[in-house]
């Protein structure tokens, strides 16, 4: 039976601790029949999450090398900076993902391998398969293909494979939207779930023989949303939204913890002025399509002042709350370092630490902010949005748009009544063009 030509390599790598006990998976599939035409999965020993991600990825690519060396291949991975790294529009500065990811680009020829981010639930196969790798590490054995128990959604993969149904060759947008309706289709996905699909999978998956241009990687550093032309097919516009943290209240200048679990106070004086001068700002620019706002009555009256001038109206969006601070709400830091010196040191040193009394952590606001998240780009696909919030979302956000890690919340200053702002592209990327603007306040 003759190989496939096309094949999908899913990568995944895990470290429990970070660095800590590491292992990878990665499996090939005939995208156009599901079936898994290999699986690698390894304990590394001591590594870190981004160390194993990137040695599951050459595994998989190592294993397409060998089935067929001339096959086109699709990555998919649930990791934001490999994909973004080895697409080239992220520059590779730490010392440990260089050589591998210099390692990475060797095995096959750049213009056989494209990438695409997927949700960490679409890569089931590759993880269980780390898990596996790290589990039997744990008990001082390497895996074994014959213990493997990984599965694998062969409807998707089968959709992937479906050629575009019109357009002529080398229409790659074409192509998209063939392979997003597949997606749709077969797995049971939503719509926006769907447009996911990243622009690099169109060309991958055109007719043989369109000459679709190569992109070239991007010059600067970080993430770069891909522009209407020159990357590929127009997306269309992003949906964008223009984050705005609520005004001043009495406890603002204090610094004290205000979140919400405490009293949920109104605007100063100081803060009203804030939004009126933010709503002013908004108005001159005329770009604002709707008004989202946390629930909490700072943001609710925040976003009242802008939405009155911009005549639009105001959706409450509990996800957008802040973070339940516990016994830490309206004390300073200094006030809780004094009282709660361990529980303190405890959520500085982990995402996962709660505040004292039954607060909540950061790493229970990120899964929070990313639901809702999801559901406003669902909502607002392709508008600009004034999402009226508080310090922890709007850094949350910025920092999911940036793969960047958890302790950068503390690495960001966000100012009362500032504007940040995020564009969300059709392909799963992410710009951030703003952050603390405070302008408008001058």
């Amino acid at each position: 039976m003759q190989r496939p030509l096309r094949f999908v390599v899913e990568a995944d790598g895990g470290s429990r601790g970070n660095p800590g006990p590491a292992g990878y998976g990665s499996v090939v599939l005939d995208p156009a029949t599901g079936e898994t035409l290999a699986e690698r999965a390894e304990y590394i020993g001591v590594a870190t999450n981004n160390v194993a991600e990137y040695k599951g990825l050459i595994a998989g690519l190592k294993a397409a090398r060998e089935l067929a060396p001339d096959a086109q291949v699709l990555v998919r991975m649930d990791s934001k900076l490999v994909v973004e790294q080895m697409s080239g529009r992220w520059k590779i500065k730490h010392p440990d993902m260089k050589p591998l990811a210099a390692e990475a680009a060797t095995v096959l020829p750049r213009s056989q391998v494209t990438y695409q981010w997927i949700p960490r639930e679409q890569n089931k196969h590759a993880d269980r398969l780390a898990n596996e790798a790290m589990d039997a590490g744990k008990h001082g054995r390497q895996w074994e293909p014959s213990a493997s128990t990984a599965v694998f959604d062969r409807g998707a993969a089968r959709a992937l494979a479906t050629p575009p149904a019109a357009g002529p060759p080398g229409d790659a947008a074409a192509g998209a939207a063939a392979v997003r309706a597949a997606l749709a289709s077969a797995s049971g996905t939503t719509a926006s779930a769907a447009a996911s699909a990243p622009a690099e999978a169109d060309a991958l998956f055109a007719a043989e023989g369109s000459g679709a241009p190569e992109p070239a990687p991007a010059a600067a550093p970080g993430p770069t949303a891909a522009p209407a032309s020159g990357w590929g097919p127009d997306m269309g516009p992003p949906a964008t939204f223009v984050l705005l943290r609520h005004g001043e209240t009495a406890l603002t200048p204090q610094k004290r913890f205000s979140g919400s679990g405490g009293t949920d106070p109104e605007l100063s004086p100081a803060g009203r002025r804030q939004a009126a001068a933010v709503a002013e700002a908004l108005a001159a620019r005329g770009t604002v399509q709707a008004v989202v706002s946390s629930p909490l009555r700072r943001c609710r009256e925040t976003a009242q002042a802008v939405a009155d001038r911009l005549g639009l109206a105001v959706v409450v969006e509990d996800g957008l709350r802040e973070t339940d601070f516990g016994a830490w709400e309206g004390l300073t830091f200094g006030e809780v370092r004094e009282r709660f010196p361990d529980d303190l040191q405890a959520w500085l040193d982990s995402p996962k630490a709660a505040p004292t009394g039954g607060g909540e952590s950061f790493s229970a606001v990120t899964r929070r902010v990313s639901a809702t998240r999801d559901r406003l780009l669902a909502a607002y696909a392709g508008r600009t949005v004034l999402v009226v919030t508080h310090v922890t979302p709007v850094k949350t956000l910025v920092r999911l748009a940036l793969g960047a890690p958890p302790e950068s919340l503390f690495r960001m200053e966000l100012s009362a009544a500032s504007l940040s702002a995020v564009a969300y592209y059709a392909d799963g990327n992410a710009s951030v063009r703003l952050l603390n603007d405070t302008s408008h306040l001058r």
